[in-house]
């Protein structure tokens, strides 16, 4: 199977199985190894007391961005590290699209860089995240 195959058959198969990347109305817009692009409206039941969308909303979208763009080559990785920085509010409504940077991919550990812009491209927040790759596999390998 070819590396774009294989990520596009990788992604599919994670996003299938994942309720929370469902539930948050994720839609993926592109994938390629070691990269994925994500969009989803933040609805008002995703707010908080103050009328803007919960912080945990962006950390998921971008969490679920690392998930995917850092397994997409086939191998099996799980979050070890991750940081975010908001940058301005998200209100019901708004349009969130998550990009991810491989900043680098070794044998055992990969790390990441996503930017979550809204519909206007101001950039709402960055987010790092550092994983480790296991050996494990998502599909045998022939």
């Amino acid at each position: 199977m070819d590396k774009q195959k294989l990520a596009e058959n990788v992604v599919e198969k994670m996003m299938a199985d994942d309720a929370f990347s469902q539930w948050l109305g994720i839609e993926v817009i592109d994938i390629t190894p070691g990269s994925v692009t994500l969009k989803m409206e933040v609805r008002q039941g995703m707010t908080n007391g103050f009328n803007v969308s919960h912080g945990g909303i962006a950390f998921s979208l971008a969490d679920s961005a690392l998930a995917f763009a850092s397994n997409s080559y086939g191998r099996i990785s799980l979050a070890l590290e991750n940081n975010i920085s908001f940058i301005k509010k998200v209100t019901a409504g708004d349009m969130l699209t998550a990009t991810t940077e491989e900043l680098s991919l070794g044998n055992r550990i990969g790390v990441y860089n996503v930017t979550i812009m809204n519909q206007h491209d101001d950039t709402i927040a960055t987010f790092r995240g550092t994983v480790f790759r296991t050996q494990e596999q998502h599909f045998e390998q022939n």
